[in-house]
């Protein structure tokens, strides 16, 4: 039974009042990205197939001694030089990531030490949702008066999860999808504010997807083991559970909030590749022009998509603008946040 936790608005309100991204210098194109899967395992591709099939043309990876907590980290410095605040002006700190430094402990106390904070770290991970997610635990803490004003921040190197070198066809169509990945960072400060907010949220989870793609090492299923560190994933199945059941949280969320489409200054939706993007387009009726177009020169940039996008165009927002997040994630998870600038 789906129960809707933000359907009655608190007196209190909280709401996103700085944002930041942070992305890696390094750029790789699709093409580069295809001729070297293609001299490692001995395939004859067509030419520009990946570019073709996923409308990529190119998308940002980590260097070396970058990982997730690094971009969380320059993201996080960025938004709080925004905001006008220091780390112990937060209170709390959340790392919400599908990409995390190690098993143990939780990275938020790696970025924390880096920031030099003392505020309650902790990680909340759902796959691509993990940064709507932990905006969302964020807020529900703010509202219970757990917390005063938090940090939310993501980092995420998915590139690092790609098989470079499949053994055949098979394992290329079966890593394919994580041809589309690109890494980035990006941060969000909450607190209190006197209008607008978070207005409204809504989720929907069938979990009886879960298996359609992931990165299954590292847990106790499979602790170790380079074979399962690779992201492995069936982009036709999600993208088909999408199309059965993700039209009806935006159904339920224009019902309840009585805003249209053109009530949303933007429309920010987690973009796998420029087809899936289509797709959603075709299904929902939503206005093209209030998409914030990334995939093509950043590729999925899993939990931080939203946070570039959101990012991208918080600088030209007014008080009253109201934003709309739509998240998509593996397990499944379908998500959406209303928020308005306060």
């Amino acid at each position: 039974m789906h129960i809707d936790h933000a359907a009655r608005r608190p007196a209190r309100r909280a709401g996103i009042t700085a944002v930041a991204c942070s992305l890696p210098e390094r750029e790789v194109t699709s093409r580069q990205l295809q001729d070297r899967i293609a001299a490692a395992a001995g395939l004859s591709l067509p030419p520009r197939m990946l570019e073709r099939v996923t409308g990529i043309t190119s998308r940002r990876v980590a260097a070396r001694d970058e990982y997730a907590s690094t971009l969380a980290v320059r993201a996080a410095r960025t938004a709080l030089g925004r905001a006008g605040l220091s780390p112990y002006d937060v209170d709390l700190l959340v790392f919400a990531s599908a990409t995390r430094d190690v098993a143990e402990p939780a990275t938020a106390h790696i970025v924390q030490a880096e920031l030099g904070s003392r505020a309650h770290a902790l990680d909340v991970t759902n796959a691509c949702n993990s940064f709507v997610n932990g905006i969302d635990t964020a807020r529900a803490m703010i509202l219970a008066g757990r917390a005063r004003r938090a940090l939310v921040v993501t980092g995420e190197t998915p590139s690092r999860a790609v098989r470079h070198a499949p053994s055949g066809p098979g394992q290329l169509r079966d890593g394919f999808a994580g041809y589309t990945f690109g890494d980035a960072g990006a941060a969000v400060v909450l607190e209190t504010v006197e209008r607008g907010g978070i207005l409204d949220v809504d989720t929907e989870t069938h979990s009886e997807h879960w298996s359609v793609g992931g990165i299954l090492g590292g847990g106790s299923r499979h602790p170790r083991g380079d074979e399962h560190t690779y992201f492995h994933g069936d982009g036709a199945e999600l993208r088909e559970v999408f199309e059965k059941v993700g039209t009806s949280v935006l159904d339920r969320m224009r019902r309840r909030t009585g805003l249209a489409w053109t009530d949303f200054r933007h429309i920010l939706v987690h973009q796998v590749t420029v087809p899936y993007l289509e797709r959603f387009v075709e299904l929902t009726g939503v206005p093209r022009d209030r998409l914030v177009l990334t995939v093509p020169g950043l590729g999925n940039m899993a939990s931080a998509t939203l946070g570039v996008q959101l990012d991208r165009v918080h600088g030209e927002l007014r008080p009253g603008d109201r934003v709309l997040f739509v998240g998509l994630g593996g397990g499944v998870s379908i998500m959406t946040m209303v928020w308005e600038k306060a």
